[in-house]
């Protein structure tokens, strides 16, 4: 049997006007032994489709602010300027990927735009809307640990990584407020914040607010994050 093949969501450069890539996405995936194909942003949503069928998984990468309005609010002023064509490319294939039951792994953007498509929503700035003094937006190298996390004993997170207290990066500045149906909480930061969850009802549906992409070579953890993603591509 051949290597997976794991549609990658590409990031969006608004200065330069291009889709862009940052590294550890791509070679999370390359070292769990898949293949990671970065998709089109502004063909059609059906071209985008096409190509997924032919993929195994989707990798919800960071990036851009999620819009309040999925979320039905209004942009309070904190928010960056949103990606639309990412925004409806990104929320067709999660959909699509619920509906044929591939593997969804998000990270960062991907923990809270999965939580915003199941009916959640996100404080949409943490500096004004989240009193703590834990750091979650850190300044690099983002292979440090910035916090840590306490990990839910009863869920497969638990089961994969072995541990009840896991150090973790961060760089956001959003976060998961209200839980979104069908979600389960695997993890919290140290002041309270919802950093990992998975869908109940999906094979293989696991979000992260920290970033594994950035220390897979160096942390067993993260490693292991990737590579059960990969195991679940069957």
């Amino acid at each position: 049997m051949g290597k997976k093949l794991i549609a990658v969501i590409p990031l969006w450069d608004d200065e330069k006007k291009s889709i862009w890539m940052l590294p550890g996405y791509m070679d999370g995936v390359k070292d769990a032994g898949g293949i990671p194909i970065i998709l089109p942003l502004h063909s059609t949503i059906e071209d985008a489709l096409e190509v997924f069928e032919k993929c195994d998984g989707l990798l919800m990468t960071g990036g851009h602010d999620v819009s309040p309005s999925l979320y039905h609010e209004i942009n309070r002023g904190f928010c960056g300027i949103p990606c639309k064509a990412r925004e409806q490319v990104e929320c067709a294939l999660y959909e699509k990927a619920l509906e044929v039951g591939k593997p969804v792994l998000g990270i960062c953007r991907g923990i809270q735009l999965i939580n915003v498509l199941q009916r959640g929503n996100l404080y949409q700035d943490l500096p004004t809307e989240y009193d703590s003094a834990v750091e979650h937006h850190m300044e690099p190298p983002y292979t440090n640990i910035a916090h840590d996390v306490d990990i839910n004993r009863n869920t497969p997170l638990y089961d994969l990584v072995q541990v009840e207290h896991l150090g973790v990066n961060s760089y956001h500045h959003q976060a998961i407020k209200e839980l979104g149906e069908d979600l389960e909480i695997m993890a919290w930061s140290e002041d309270g914040l919802v950093e990992a969850v998975r869908h109940i009802k999906q094979k293989y549906v696991w979000a992260f607010q920290w970033h594994p992409e950035f220390d897979f070579h160096m942390n067993p953890a993260s490693k292991k994050i990737f590579e059960s993603f990969l195991d679940a591509c069957l």
